[in-house]
């Protein structure tokens, strides 16, 4: 079993391999019970979009750790892929600006990403 902030950053990394933009990570655990952390990044367009959350479900698929639920790949605008106690999330940069989880969240505690340039 992967501890959680070991999970957080396996997905950071993923993301980051596939140039995922603005990457941050957030400690929601104070601010609801559906997660411990969220990870939410931004891709170019839907092609890199999901190539992302791709990456991120086959790595931690090879880990062993399977993704709860997932939802958006279809689309491609913005991606979710639940792993339980951390929810990544990945948009196309109009999606995020318009919902905005950053502010919904923002009393959330913001984590550093290791290795994002």
């Amino acid at each position: 079993m992967i501890k959680e902030d070991k999970l957080v950053q396996i997905i950071a990394d993923a993301a980051l391999e596939e140039q995922a933009i603005d990457l941050v990570i957030m400690n929601v655990n104070e601010q609801t019970i559906i997660a411990d952390y969220f990870v939410i990044c931004s891709g170019r367009n839907i092609v890199q979009i999901r190539s992302i959350a791709e990456n991120v479900e086959n790595l931690l698929d090879d880990l062993g750790v399977k993704v709860l639920r997932k939802e958006g790949h279809q689309e491609g605008k913005w991606i979710v892929l639940d792993y339980g106690s951390t929810i990544f999330h990945v948009f196309r940069q109009e999606e995020r600006d318009y919902y905005k989880l950053e502010n919904l969240w923002a009393d959330a505690r913001k984590v550093a990403v290791e290795n994002q340039q």
